[in-house]
């Protein structure tokens, strides 16, 4: 099991679409959730996967400031069904803070968090500061994340 941390432009075409199908698999198929995946921010995202036998098993992306949110930012955080309960969303999820706060300097970590994850994301040092509201259809809440 290995953690790569990757621009767009070092992924190569097979990461590319095992990043696509994981997370069509996960959010538009398992969570019956009909959206544009591809919203244009991957191509300046940094994407972090874990994978295994080259198969992706975890993944997330982190976004610069001012893309999604006046703030850096994490999105498209999964885990395939096969791998959940061990501990792979908290490794993954501690890897893109770390590279925002040491890669870019930011202090300050904006998500919009599916609401059944925020105690997830709470205990990671995140808060909530929206009320909840449906983004496609599923409860979100919008989390910020502030170094200490």
């Amino acid at each position: 099991m290995n953690l790569e941390i990757k621009t767009f432009n070092e992924l190569t075409p097979r990461e590319v679409y095992e990043i696509l199908r994981v997370r069509s698999e996960i959010f538009v198929v398992e969570q019956n959730c009909v959206y544009n995946d591809e919203d244009g921010k991957d191509i300046e995202s940094i994407h972090i996967m874990i994978k295994e036998n080259e198969k992706i098993i975890a993944y997330l992306r982190v976004i610069k400031s001012g893309v999604s949110y006046d703030d850096a930012s994490i999105g498209r955080v999964l885990v395939t069904s096969e791998e959940r309960k061990k501990g792979l969303a908290r490794k993954i999820v501690c890897a893109g803070i770390d590279y925002i706060i040491n890669n870019w300097n930011e202090k300050k970590i904006t998500i919009g968090a599916q609401d059944y994850l925020k105690n997830f994301y709470k205990s990671l040092g995140f808060k909530a500061v929206s009320e909840v509201y449906l983004e496609d259809g599923i409860p979100h809440v919008d989390m910020t994340y502030n170094k200490r």
